[in-house]
Parts: C-alpha cells; structure tokens; sequence
C-alpha cells in the first residue's frame, strides 16, 4: 500500500493519477505534485527567467487580453489594482497603465515588495500563477485577504478537462507545474473561501467577492 499523500489545498486524500508523478485529490478533484517532487528556488528561476517575456510585444499583451479587457469592463482608473506573480515582464500592468489604471506589482523573486501584501486591492490580476502554488490553500487565502468588498480576482490557468491527454500535455511538462486545477477544483475555492461566485470562461476565472 502506497503512503497516504493529502492535497495541499483541501487537504483530503489522493492517489497516483496519470504517469504516477501526480496526484489526484479525491475531495476537490486538484492535480498536484508531492513536495518532494517540487522545485528548488534555483530551478525556479532558471525556468522564469527563460520565459523573455517583453511587455510590448503584441502577442504577449493577447495572450492576457482576457484579464486586461476584463478589469477594463469591470473597474476604472479611480480602482487600484495589483498584479500577483507579475514575474519578469509585468505585461498586465503595462497595458492598464497605458489606459490610466492604477496597478502594483508583487513576484516573490521579481518585485518582492511585502509592504505590498499589508493593503487590500479593488481587483487582483494572478495571470498563469496559480499553476505554481506549492501551498494553493495558504495562497489563497492571502488573496482573498487582499480583495476589497466587491472586488474581483482574476486568474488565468490552463484547466484539466476531460479529452486531454496528461502524459503528453504541455502544461504538464513544466517542472514548476506543481498544482494543477479541474472545474470542480475551482469550484471548491469559491466555497471554501466564500466567494460569491466565480465564472469560468476558458483559461480565465474570475472569482467575485
């Protein structure tokens, strides 16, 4: 019998899923590796930093589109923003700031500004972030800590549906991957940290207060 692993977000049971690095939660139906299995800092940043990402380039300011045009329907320029895990090139805040938004950035390796996280936010941009959460349900919660009343959360991740092949997937072979979400995933997050409701449309969340 193999030893019990819980989820690091609902901290229920799992079992091996797929090629056997993962787990799969029984509870909240989450995907994640076991810490043992997790990345050093090191490896982290040797991944990060490949990613070149440059904030005027148009194809990365489409590739977020989705948050952006969303705090744009949603909020305006008198709402403070924070981009969560802004990384290397902060592309959401650049695009809101060119509109006149006000937004700051907090990345533990890449703005590490922790005054940051003693304020709370209109809305909060977590664009490809949350796939990276070794601690999802601690992480969490100090998002949701950071939301104003009637704020908003956006997130953008690639979601485990059905039809998609996990041994040969993309997303999958990212070592920093660590925790994967499932519909049912984020559905269980807005139960748990009492969000009014959350709206799933494709890569983008949205979680209400």
């Amino acid at each position: 019998m193999e030893d019990p692993i819980n989820c690091p977000l609902c901290r229920s049971d799992s079992s091996r899923f797929a090629d056997g690095k993962y787990r799969s939660c029984h509870h909240c139906k989450g995907i994640f590796l076991p810490p043992n299995l997790h990345p050093d800092p090191e490896q982290e940043l040797t991944v990060y930093r490949a990613h070149n990402n440059v904030v005027t380039d148009q194809r990365y300011q489409r590739f977020v589109s989705p948050i952006t045009h969303a705090v744009l329907q949603e909020f305006t320029p008198e709402h403070i923003g924070l981009d969560f895990g802004a990384g290397t090139g902060p592309v959401i805040s650049h695009v809101l700031k060119e509109k006149g938004y006000s937004i700051l950035q907090y990345d533990p390796y890449f703005h590490p500004d922790t005054d940051l996280l003693d304020r709370t936010y209109d809305y909060i941009a977590c664009c490809e972030v949350m796939e990276h959460f070794f601690d999802p349900v601690k992480e969490f919660t100090l998002l949701r800590k950071l939301l104003k009343p009637k704020g908003a959360l956006f997130c953008m991740t690639h979601i485990f549906r059905e039809g998609i092949e996990f041994e040969n997937w993309y997303y999958r072979t990212d070592p920093t991957h660590v925790f994967i979400y499932r519909e049912e995933t984020l559905e269980w997050i807005k139960e748990f940290f009492k969000f009014r409701k959350v709206d799933i449309q494709k890569r983008l969340i949205c979680f209400w207060d």
